[in-house]
């Protein structure tokens, strides 16, 4: 036989294969939706009113009302400061699938996506009809876009009686959690969707990738065991981290499963629900989680079609093991070997720092500080600075007062930092007033707040035989010589 005729003969074994495969497939009524598919469908039905995390309850209302008549919306109670609480029903198929949204207040990343995922549902004539057909003879979804909506009100995490309601699974003290565990009992869902952010210092564990989304099969028992019902989540979430891998290769964690008797995911695992847990963390230049809520949508519409077809079941366990756990070693700022002088001897010390969100009237503020010391070689850095050879050094507050905030230029704000002026006075403002300059603005004091322990607030310079070479501002890195474009979040002290 000639070499051009073996190549042809493998060619058509390998083509029937694949046929073969393609059968088993269509037998089992599974065929993998394609990325570009996905893409196209959170284009064309990304909700135009959501484009920021900070939206309130009463943005929502006119949105579920606007799909009362393609989906069923039902007002199952009230919070504790009496704001509703709505399901939105769509489907007419036999399994049954709950997707519940904000338990925490202030993790609004899948709400977002489940308003896309509602246009997308009540859309027609786009090419995506099949789809639909699919999902609503296949399934029921009932949809709880904001259970915590007096923690959304305030952005934070609790509710209004400060507990957090994923303790609140089997004691029921607050409203919101008696309001989820019946929605839960009465509807007996066969699948389950927890959804939550997570802070975005979460990394793939031991490595400088950022979780930007982790996932979890919550266990129903302290060890941790698989029986049927978490087994199908695992083997779905299996399915759900492939197409992820196409989208943030590396980027994808597995939440730590010790099993948490008070939380609502680990119990209604136990209650007989297959629960899937997604975590949304961090994405680079995303501060909005713009690009995390398509992913979102991408992956839950990926998991509807998969128990819609029951594709799940060409997925195993061990592929679920196989994701990686989370880590928390990411920081903002890393600085390695700083130079520190205690009793007139130098030490060369790893700093990291973090900076974290506060609400505030007209929007937010960060507040970094200085986590931990030290050999710090197990942390990654969004940014590292290699301080070899600098000093840690002391700013000064600029002796004249400015009129406002406002009259103080960000170039002028880098010019006082080259001479070594880390804070300014202004004589009218008001203590925690926003402000966008990259040098602290005093109002209620005249003392610069900073140092280098751990707990500190990250105010100082850099220095090499006294010349100033870089400043942090709140945790903000700035070079000296050559400033980039940052936007600062900080306020009036």
């Amino acid at each position: 036989m000639n070499l051009s005729l073996l190549n042809k003969r493998i060619a058509q074994i390998f083509l029937l294969l694949a046929l073969s495969t393609s059968a088993l497939f269509a037998q089992n009524g599974y065929t993998k939706m394609p990325l570009d598919q996905l893409e196209s469908a959170f284009e064309q039905y990304k909700e135009p009113a959501l484009t920021h995390r900070r939206f309130k309850h009463a943005d929502l209302q006119p949105l579920i009302q606007r799909h009362a008549s393609a989906f069923e919306v039902e007002k199952l109670g009230e919070s504790v400061d009496r704001r509703s609480i709505s399901a939105m029903d769509w489907g007419k198929g036999k399994t049954k699938v709950m997707l519940w949204s904000q338990m925490h207040g202030n993790e609004s990343t899948a709400t977002m996506a489940l308003f896309d995922l509602f246009n997308f549902l009540e859309g027609k004539g786009d090419g995506f009809d099949e789809l639909r057909n699919l999902l609503n003879s296949e399934l029921s979804l009932k949809f709880i876009p904001m259970i915590n909506p007096d923690g959304a009100e305030a952005f934070k995490r609790r509710n209004s009686l400060d507990i957090d309601l994923n303790r609140d699974a089997i004691s029921q003290i607050s409203p919101e959690a008696v309001i989820l565990k019946k929605a839960r009992d009465d509807f007996e869902p066969e699948f389950g969707f927890n959804l939550h952010d997570q802070q975005t210092y979460y990394n793939v564990v031991n490595t400088p990738k950022q979780a930007t989304i982790s996932l979890l099969a919550p266990a129903y028992n302290y060890e941790t065991d698989i029986n049927e019902v978490r087994g199908r989540a695992m083997k779905t979430i299996a399915g759900m981290n492939e197409l992820l891998q196409q989208v943030i290769p590396g980027g994808v964690g597995k939440y730590d499963d010790a099993f948490e008797p008070r939380a609502f995911g680990d119990n209604i695992q136990k209650w007989g629900t297959s629960t899937i847990l997604i975590e949304s963390g961090g994405y680079p230049n995303d501060p909005e989680k713009q690009e995390i809520r398509k992913i979102n949508f991408m992956i839950i519409l990926n998991a509807l079609h998969q128990i819609a077809t029951k594709g799940y079941e060409n997925y195993t366990t061990e592929q679920y093991f196989a994701i990686p756990d989370n880590g928390l070693q990411l920081v903002d700022l890393m600085i390695n070997e700083m130079q520190v002088k205690v009793n007139g001897k130098n030490y060369p010390v790893d700093l990291v720092i973090r900076r974290r969100e506060s609400e505030a009237a007209e929007g937010y503020y960060v507040s970094g500080a200085i986590d931990d010391l030290g050999d710090m070689q197990v942390y990654f850095g969004f940014e590292t600075l290699d301080a070899t050879g600098l000093e840690f050094t002391l700013g000064k507050v600029y002796p004249e007062a400015f009129e406002s905030v406002e009259s103080i230029s960000e170039e002028k704000a880098l010019e006082l930092l080259k001479e070594g002026f880390l804070a300014v006075k202004v004589k009218n403002g008001t203590a925690r007033q926003l402000h966008g300059l990259p040098v602290q603005v005093l109002k209620s004091t005249e003392k610069i707040s900073g140092g280098w322990m751990t707990g500190s607030s990250p105010n100082f310079f850099l220095a090499k035989e006294g010349q100033l070479k870089y400043a942090i501002v709140n945790g903000y890195l700035i070079d000296l010589a050559n400033p980039k474009k940052q936007e600062f979040k900080n306020r009036i002290l």
